[in-house]
């Protein structure tokens, strides 16, 4: 199908808003999915279409947080190859069972991704950990994974995983932290949308508005994300991702 008329000029807003709210949060998804999904488009070709769009404002997020990567090298590319391989199978889940698989578990991850992102204060506070606790290398990789397996399945949210992973298991201070999350993020959504692109249809038209809005998004937030008010930029991601549950419940 295709989007027409003002069903455009609203997903390029969705999706610079997604843009800025994936630098800073990591929760982009919970707009850009639901306002597709209120056009019509079926779920998996709105996540697919989705998730090729986020990838440039995700590089522009890395981008806008690359002094906050200095002397993270080993550790970016470690995680980084861990969650390309988690993405690779999330992916490949989504396109490998059955359509019905998605339409029912997807209200069950929207709603959890609203949680996780109420609850990122919670999650976020376990980066300010005290530099004498030593990292924990093998939980980590193995949340990573978890986390890039979702990623590359559904996605929403898993930026704000990736922060409650890093805290609980990295010393690093919380902008830092954010900088990798926006590294991993962008490599789970990469790897994924190469498959989707090689292994089943996306709505380029769609993928295109993604991209231009999510883009200027990414920027906008990886320079002045840290300027809003965190608490009312959650509750409204959460009630967005909770209009999308009604919509996906009553399409089912």
């Amino acid at each position: 199908m295709t989007a027409h008329g003002w069903d455009l000029g609203l997903l390029t807003a969705a999706a610079t808003g997604a843009g800025a709210v994936n630098a800073v949060v990591g929760s982009g998804s919970l707009i850009t999915f639901p306002a597709l999904v209120a056009m019509g488009y079926p779920p998996i070709l709105a996540t697919v279409s989705n998730n090729v769009g986020l990838v440039p404002g995700m590089g522009a997020a890395a981008y806008g947080y690359r002094r906050e990567l200095r002397g993270q090298g080993p550790l970016v590319r470690g995680l980084a190859a861990v969650a390309g391989v988690g993405a690779l199978v999330g992916s490949l889940l989504l396109l490998a069972l059955p359509p019905t698989w998605f339409r029912a578990v997807v209200p069950v991850l929207v709603v959890a991704a609203c949680l996780l992102v109420l609850l990122q204060p919670v999650l976020s506070r376990r980066g300010a950990a005290p530099p004498a606790r030593a990292p924990r290398p093998g939980p980590l990789r193995w949340g990573v994974l978890g986390t890039g397996v979702y990623g590359g399945y559904f996605g929403a949210a898993q930026g704000v995983l990736l922060i409650g992973l890093l805290g609980a298991l990295t010393t690093e201070h919380l902008q830092r932290l954010n900088a990798v999350k926006n590294v991993l993020a962008l490599t789970v959504n990469l790897v994924a949308a190469v498959v989707f692109v090689c292994a089943t249809s996306v709505d380029w038209t769609v993928a295109a508005l993604v991209a231009a809005g999510s883009t200027v998004g990414g920027l906008l937030g990886a320079r002045y994300g840290r300027r809003l008010p965190p608490a009312g930029l959650r509750w409204t991601i959460a009630a967005v991702g909770l209009l999308a549950v009604l919509r996906l419940t009553a399409w089912s």
